[in-house]
């Protein structure tokens, strides 16, 4: 009874372990980010200006954000934006590839010796860091030190107390398997892979990898088959994931995989050589297994990325043949531009895809205003109703942009944000709320000119001059709120819109003006000033939201 009591502490203590690593390594990376914020940015849509800068700044930002899946992600999102190229996106990716090694590393650091003497100082340290809000970020990162180390304390102290080394059936298990044969290679490889794909943490599996082999109960040669399955467990995840993403999310998820499934097949014909390289060059000694798995995790990444960074473009038309561009049917679902829903998101990176996509939303319904003008100028009563049913399908989609860009928002939102970050969600709902009503506005437009043409008036020559005036108008604006939403805030002037509105309202008064004279002096029915009357009043509306969006871009 006792002896099944012990084990099921072993076993809580085991999985209480990963969890505390794996939520450890998750809080490190998403402060990492924090902290980097519209850095990390700029260094991927800077510095990838060839293949090896491409590869230096995937090393040097995952490095910096421990997390290869946030890499990818950002590159992704500029290859969707057109910052970067897929062959740009896939040299980022071959070193991503090398830079998450580093996890390797302090893993093996947690093995080698006893990280917990760190460990509660840590804590101590971010927890008054947390309660000072300006280093807040600073100190979320502490604690995932802290929880990290203590997760690898934690486990390295229970692999310990298991004696995996002294365990007969453990050992007997493991010695079943001939270590210098291929099957045995493959089976611990796929081991290895499902074993990822099931805990979805490479570095959990790392882990266990690591207890098993320094406790003397796993032979380094199928544990180094383990870690080749984790480098392709996490690109199936990522695969699997981006199946409901954008073409380009697709080919940089598949790019990934190609890189590592290239890279184990060419490994496994020289494995056995390979390793024994990596043991001589740590030395003997259970103690440093360890070690020579975090190292041959970097030689084998540092290796196939030598082989295949000379080969980009040929990956690149390999990832296009298999991932083709698919036809838009027509009753295809609404697909964003930029915002993926398949792929794991991390905050920063969460609003900058926001932006680009409420960006896109304000272009939108620009092009819908520029229908109008043409449904304005229609003579052809076929063409008049084709181009309305148009204008009436945009509407439709206006109001579904605006549900998607909100739903997304409102999950980035339960994250643990950064004041600076909830503001900026906050203005981009009001965004696309406005953005909305300019797209409403448009519809009412529209309504209003077939109501004309079922009543088959016409305006005059002089009303269709004045409608024109304030259509300008209208359109001046719309390009001026375009070139906010797209450029940098502090590089723009929100003066020139509060002129354009400016304009709109005082053209709106004097026109309403003369159209009550007008129909006065008989020179038009009732009828047609009517209806001339609520284009005005609509085409004000229209600048109004018009305003209100750039008021919202500049958190006013």
């Amino acid at each position: 009874m006792e002896t099944n009591q012990s084990l099921v502490m072993v076993i809580l203590q085991l999985l209480g372990s990963l969890g505390l690593l794996i939520y450890g390594m998750r809080m490190m990376s998403e402060a990492l980010q924090k902290m980097a914020g519209p850095g990390l940015r700029h260094v991927l849509a800077k510095m990838t200006t060839n293949r090896v800068t491409g590869m230096l700044t995937g090393i040097l930002v995952t490095a910096a954000v421990q997390s290869s899946t946030a890499t990818t992600v950002m590159t992704v999102s500029f290859v969707n934006a057109g910052l970067l190229t897929l062959a740009q996106a896939i040299t980022i990716i071959m070193g991503a590839n090398i830079g998450t090694t580093l996890t390797a590393w302090i893993m093996s650091a947690g093995f080698s010796f006893n990280v917990t003497d760190f460990v509660f100082p840590t804590f101590i340290i971010g927890m008054f860091l947390i309660y000072r809000k300006e280093h807040r970020t600073l100190g979320d990162f502490l604690f995932g030190i802290a929880f990290l180390f203590l997760g690898l304390g934690t486990l390295r102290q229970t692999g310990m107390d298991m004696h995996l080394g002294e365990n007969e059936a453990v050992l007997n298990f493991f010695s079943s398997f001939d270590p210098n044969s291929f099957t045995t290679t493959l089976l611990f490889l796929l081991m290895g892979g499902i074993l990822t794909m099931c805990v979805q943490s490479s570095a959990a599996v790392m882990a266990i990898t690591m207890i098993l082999c320094s406790s003397g109960a796993l032979p380094i040669y199928q544990g180094i088959a383990l870690v080749m399955g984790e480098n392709i467990g996490t690109t199936v995840t990522s695969n699997v994931a981006a199946l409901s993403a954008s073409t380009q999310a697709r080919r940089a998820a598949f790019a990934h995989m190609f890189f590592n499934l290239f890279g184990v097949t060419w490994m496994l014909m020289i494995f056995h050589p390979f390793v024994d390289a990596v043991c001589q060059m740590v030395g003997g000694g259970v103690e440093n297994l360890s070690i020579v798995l975090a190292l041959f995790h970097t030689c084998f990444n540092l290796s196939n990325t030598f082989i295949l960074i000379w080969f980009v473009p040929q990956i690149e038309r390999i990832v296009c043949f298999v991932i083709r561009d698919k036809a838009a049917a027509d009753d295809e679902p609404l697909r964003l531009q930029y915002i993926q829903s398949g792929l794991m998101q991390t905050p920063e990176i969460s609003v900058l895809q926001a932006q680009k996509e409420t960006a896109a939303f304000a272009l939108r319904v620009g092009q819908m205003f520029d229908m109008v003008r043409q449904l304005f100028s229609e003579t052809d009563k076929k063409n008049f109703a084709e181009r309305f049913s148009q204008i009436e399908h945009e509407e439709d989609m206006t109001d579904k942009i605006e549900i998607e860009i909100a739903r997304y928002l409102e999950q980035v939102s339960d994250d643990h944000l950064s004041d600076d970050t909830k503001q900026k969600i906050r203005q981009m709902m009001r965004e696309i709320t406005e953005l909305e009503s300019i797209g409403d506005a448009c519809y009412k437009l529209a309504r209003t000119l077939e109501r004309k043409q079922e009543a088959g008036e016409e305006f005059t020559p002089l009303q269709t001059e004045k409608l024109q005036a304030m259509m300008n108008l209208c359109d001046e604006a719309l390009a001026q709120m375009a070139k906010v939403m797209h450029g940098h805030r502090e590089e723009q002037d929100i003066q020139e819109s509060f002129r354009i509105e400016n304009d709109i309202n005082q053209l709106r008064r004097r026109l309403k003006t003369e159209n009550i004279k007008s129909v006065n002096n008989h020179e038009y029915d009732y009828a047609i000033g009517t209806l001339f009357s609520d284009i005005v009043n609509e085409l004000e509306k229209l600048g109004d939201y018009v305003v209100n969006v750039v008021e919202a871009r500049f958190g006013r």
